[in-house]
């Protein structure tokens, strides 16, 4: 391989000992001549830069050969960074930056300078991978400079807050602050970050998006500091609450739900036997008097015994939550049957709309308890609407689910009501006219059957009920 006429004696001496790579290649890429460090990026035979027609083992190694043949064919020297060599025995794989020379006399050849940088390539693509994670990342994140400006966010931020990375970068974070954090979290938060020993905060807060609705978030911010120990930037990562609160919610107005029925059903049968003896000692009376006076007030009390009565029936509805029958059944059937069976029962001056999908739509549930649910929210429907106008029940099925929409045109329900009108004893109908369970029980039912409930008010005026059930297997299908 060496060729002492190419290089003089006390220059091989020389550059043999290098702590760079020096190489001499012909015209055709074949190896004259290297050194020790040569060696070991690229075998005593440069067998790891392979042949011309596939080396170096380089994902682009075209890149390689036009530089060579410029530098050979042309005199014009070139670079090449991170070219990846053929891997060893062992299994490692080495990156080199190339530096191209041509060399003068004895024909076309060029000078090959191997510089290691394995280690900045492998930093490079750890930075690459952890952009790569930043970027990914379903938790909304930000980085600050040491002065809290935003220098850029992620994807989740944007699709969380809805503002977009150009409208962030250079702003402070308290673009999406929310007034209900309190002040001295934020002073605790700079206390912790600023203090040398500390350099991180976690803890809880509020954030608010670009139209104002808050977000519940659990926020980390670590400092990031270069070798000096100097903090240069700021990391947040915060972990969006929003659902979690939802569920907790919910989970706390299942628990209300079970504890009400619990206490409702004992106080149900404890005024049932007065509410008898009430009825017995009217009856009895009436039986003895002809007195118009006294009738008249016989027969006010019989009414209030009907509404407490009726009452009762409610608590006892709510309490009892018996578990359902399930099979599987086509809702759109269960809907046509609960909508023809109010038909006739309501003011005719209600024009009732029907949209179904086309084809059978499959749910697992209680037929009774889900014509309970539909019968419920529609007599509400037409209560609202006292007589006249109009009725959508809609419908559909999704790739999993299905859902019931039924709304009417209505005064609605006030904003800062519609949040607790699935509690029990809520009501917004007049006294005497509601007990206020109706609607807890179609909640409960809903749950019951792995599905929800949820109401909200139209633009065009009225309201909304939106019934969602997953659905099931369309096999053996009850009608």
């Amino acid at each position: 391989m060496s060729e002492p006429e190419l290089i003089p004696d006390w220059a091989q001496r020389l550059v043999l000992a290098a702590p760079v790579g020096l190489a001499v290649l012909d015209a055709t890429g074949s190896l004259l001549w290297s050194n020790l460090s040569f060696q070991e990026f690229a075998g005593p035979h440069g067998e790891r830069l392979g042949d011309r027609g596939g080396a170096p083992r380089d994902p682009d190694p075209s890149r390689f050969w036009s530089t060579f043949d410029r530098a050979v064919h042309e005199g014009r020297p070139g670079r090449v960074r991170d070219v990846r060599l053929e891997p060893t025995e062992s299994g490692r794989t080495s990156f080199v930056d190339v530096t191209i020379h041509p060399a003068a006399g004895g024909g076309p050849r060029a000078v090959a300078v191997l510089s290691d940088v394995t280690d900045r390539v492998a930093e490079q693509s750890r930075a690459r991978l952890f952009y790569e994670s930043f970027l990914t990342s379903s938790n909304p994140m930000e980085v600050t400079d040491r002065q809290g400006v935003l220098v850029d966010v992620n994807p989740a931020f944007e699709r969380i807050y809805r503002y977009s990375r150009s409208e962030c970068v250079g702003r402070r974070p308290n673009i999406v602050s929310s007034p209900r954090t309190d002040r001295e979290v934020y002073n605790r938060m700079w206390a912790d970050l600023l203090d040398p020993t500390r350099g991180h905060w976690s803890g809880e807060l509020v954030n608010r998006d670009r139209e104002g609705k808050e977000h519940p978030v659990f926020l980390t911010i670590t400092a990031i500091r270069n070798d000096e120990g100097e903090t240069t930037h700021y990391l947040g990562v915060a972990v969006d609450r929003t659902e979690q609160r939802a569920w907790e919610r919910q989970a706390a107005h299942s628990e209300r739900l079970v504890s009400l029925g619990q206490l409702a059903a004992g106080v149900a049968h404890e005024i049932n036997t007065p509410l008898a003896n009430v009825m017995l000692v009217t009856e009895s009376i009436r039986r003895r008097t002809l007195d118009p006076w006294v009738q008249s007030r016989l027969d006010t009390i019989a009414q209030q015994v009907e509404v407490t009565a009726t009452i009762v029936r409610g608590l006892l509805d709510f309490a009892r939550r018996s578990e359902p029958q399930i099979t599987t059944l086509d809702l759109g059937a269960v809907v046509r049957d609960a909508v023809q069976f109010l038909r006739g029962k309501q003011s005719a001056n209600v024009d009732l709309v029907e949209r179904y999908p086309e084809g059978e739509v499959p749910v697992s549930g209680d037929r009774g308890q889900i014509i309970q649910v539909l019968t419920n929210i529609l007599n509400n429907a037409y209560e609202a609407m006292e007589g006249s106008g109009r009725i959508v029940v809609t419908l559909r099925r999704n790739v999993s689910t299905a859902e019931i929409e039924i709304t009417d045109a209505g005064p609605g329900i006030p904003p800062h009501l519609l949040p607790h009108i699935f509690e029990p004893f809520f009501t917004t109908k007049p006294e005497g006219k509601g007990t206020g369970l109706g609607l807890a029980i179609c909640h409960g039912i809903m749950q019951a059957h792995h599905g929800s409930v949820s109401a909200r008010n139209v633009p065009e005026g009225g309201a909304s009920f939106l019934l969602t059930f997953p659905l099931a297997a369309p096999t053996r299908i009850s009608s």
